[in-house]
């Protein structure tokens, strides 16, 4: 079967944050915009999509990583090419902040592609925005930085972007500026482009375009000066045409700045309120510009496991399987899940894969798409895909799926080591088989 969606069109991101920056609620703006949700799901009323759980609900923070699939039409390009054959495919996964689940963060990390990481406008960097950006660090995750809340009371757009600049890295560059700030809070510039966006209708969903305001042209065009600066120092024949005063074309500043953030040289920053509805558009127009596709990466490393050496794995369709199976879970109707992203190669359903970690042959049951806790049956997977198998009896988080003929063990996922330990028992001897299978649920 061959694929809907090419594979320089499709972006797998996750949503990292400090808990409270607001990454739930910039992903359910995106749920909104993409057209997946009709309905704005807001956390603090308990009615978030991706916090599906009753837990969570309750308590309104993210508890697990939920994956997602919706599709995205860049809102620059003209209206003759705002089809489906323009459309982007992102498979995003919205991440916990508190660090009690940092486990679901790693697992997540280490299968994506791109990251939008969330500050909160007011606090800026906070403790677990440094731990969940060393993650991405570890895994390379080229990333995009959202400056949200800038409609709070405190909120600076400069004293957050400044504590990304001191405390993760130098390398933060701002893309845009903000037209007022807390209850004044009106849109933003985009320092490339020099035009400024405002957002209205009920949810943001109209957005207008207008010249810069008078009193922020200076500053614009200084902080454009610096960006253009910082972006041609990445590529030396923008450099040459910089150094001789010339006008470099947009085309060539978003060419070089992809480049740039991919290869981790550049990390571009936004702003935005996403509870006010503010600037969540553009940064998924800034996820298809500068966050890699899986063909811009390099292919997947990997160990033969019959003679230890080191082979590769191209994002390709007609490549052998590979896949990481990243998360297990728990569902009240279809039974266990396990979330797999596919590296190369297709999967499809009723066929037979082998877990080379476990040395065994699986049978795949049902493929399913995720959108958090709805799903969505498909018959085949392709590279660059994350989705989840119903019926795997072995297979654990880590564990790498392959093409029986063409095995390979990918990179498995290192866990921290727990800091507190527990021994419970069962009160009577009811309870110990009820706990018995509750244990082997959780390992």
């Amino acid at each position: 079967m061959s694929r809907e969606y090419p594979l320089e069109r499709t972006r797998d991101i996750g949503i990292i944050a400090h808990i409270d920056a607001g990454k739930t609620t910039v992903t359910e703006r995106i749920l909104f915009y993409t057209g997946v949700s009709h309905k704005i799901g807001e956390v603090h009323e308990g009615e978030a999509i991706m916090d599906w759980m009753e837990q969570e609900r309750e308590r309104g923070i993210t508890i697990t990583s939920a994956a997602t699939t919706c599709f995205w039409k860049p809102t620059y390009l003209p209206e003759e090419k705002r089809d489906t054959d323009h459309e982007i495919r992102f498979n995003i996964i919205d991440t916990p902040g508190h660090v009690d689940f940092t486990v679901e963060v790693e697992r997540s990390l280490r299968v994506l592609d791109g990251g939008v990481v969330v500050f909160d406008g007011v606090a800026g960097v906070e403790p677990q925005s440094e731990t969940v950006w060393r993650q991405a660090d570890k895994y390379k995750v080229p990333r995009i930085c959202f400056i949200n809340k800038l409609d709070r009371m405190g909120a600076s757009f400069e004293r957050s972007y400044a504590s990304i600049h001191e405390r993760l890295t130098p390398n933060a560059i701002a893309v845009q500026l903000n037209i007022g700030l807390e209850s004044n809070f009106e849109g933003v510039i985009d320092l490339l482009s020099m035009r400024a966006f405002r957002f209205s209708g009920e949810h943001g969903e109209n957005i207008e375009e207008s010249e810069v305001p008078a009193d922020l042209k200076e500053k614009a065009a200084s902080m454009r000066h610096d960006l253009v600066g910082k972006i041609a120092e990445t590529d030396d024949a923008l450099t040459e045409k910089y150094l001789e005063g010339k006008d470099i074309p947009l085309d060539e500043l978003k060419r070089a700045l992809r480049k740039a953030c991919i290869s981790y040289q550049l990390v571009p920053v936004f702003c935005g309120s996403a509870l006010k509805n503010k600037g969540v558009q553009l940064v998924l127009d800034g996820v298809v510009d500068y966050l890699p596709s899986p063909l811009d990466l390099p292919p997947v490393k990997g160990m033969d496991p019959k003679t230890g050496g080191e082979i590769t794995r191209e994002a390709k369709d007609d490549a052998p399987f590979a896949a990481l199976a990243f998360k297990l879970q728990t569902d009240p109707f279809v039974g266990q899940l396990t979330y797999f992203r596919v590296y190369s190669g297709m999967l499809e359903a009723g066929s037979y894969i082998y877990n080379v970690t476990k040395d065994q042959k699986e049978r795949v049951g049902r493929i399913l798409r995720m959108h958090a806790n709805h799903r969505e049956e498909v018959k085949v997977m392709h590279a660059g895909e994350i989705g989840a198998i119903v019926g795997l009896k072995g297979t654990t988080t880590g564990d790498t799926l392959a093409d029986p003929e063409h095995p390979i063990i990918l990179e498995r996922i290192v866990f921290p080591e727990p800091v507190v330990d527990l021994k419970i028992e069962p009160k009577t001897k009811a309870d110990q088989e009820r706990m018995g299978i509750a244990l082997k649920r959780l390992s």
